[in-house]
């Protein structure tokens, strides 16, 4: 089990903001989800970091949530992204930026597409990867 963090924010302006952020985040990981040029990963993990601290029930939502809820129970538990998960972030930052630059007709277009999608893939190989395949199920 993931385990709570040892001073939640129970009240007062920052368990709002944190809530927010989360929030937040969640809708931005959502919508990176389908935009090539927005990264979902850092988003998700993100929320799940403020609801953590903000709200145990929304922490558990993201946990049970059948997209998200295992990479970011992963992350929790070891701070490794799943190599499943890696390759397919890989093959779609790929496909969509060779697309994307594909459809632009400006240079400067191209290249900055070009330049996104090779931070994006060095963002990934950045990430630590678990070692295992059956690591990226979220803890009982």
């Amino acid at each position: 089990m993931v385990e709570a963090p040892e001073r939640p924010v129970r009240t007062g302006l920052a368990r709002w903001v944190l809530l927010g952020l989360g929030v937040l985040f969640t809708s931005l990981g959502a919508v990176g989800a389908f935009l090539p040029v927005l990264p979902t990963t850092p988003f998700v993990l993100l929320a799940g970091a403020c609801f953590v601290r903000s709200s145990p029930a929304f922490h558990r939502r993201l946990l049970a949530n059948r997209i998200f809820g295992t990479y970011v129970a992963q992350w929790q538990l070891d701070h490794t992204v799943p190599r499943e998960a890696k390759r397919k972030a890989y093959g779609l930052v790929v496909v969509t930026f060779v697309l994307s630059i594909a459809l632009v007709d400006a240079w400067w277009q191209r290249a900055t597409l070009a330049g996104i999608g090779i931070a994006l893939v060095g963002f990934l190989a950045w990430l630590p990867t678990s070692p295992r395949k059956d690591e990226a199920r979220p803890p009982d």
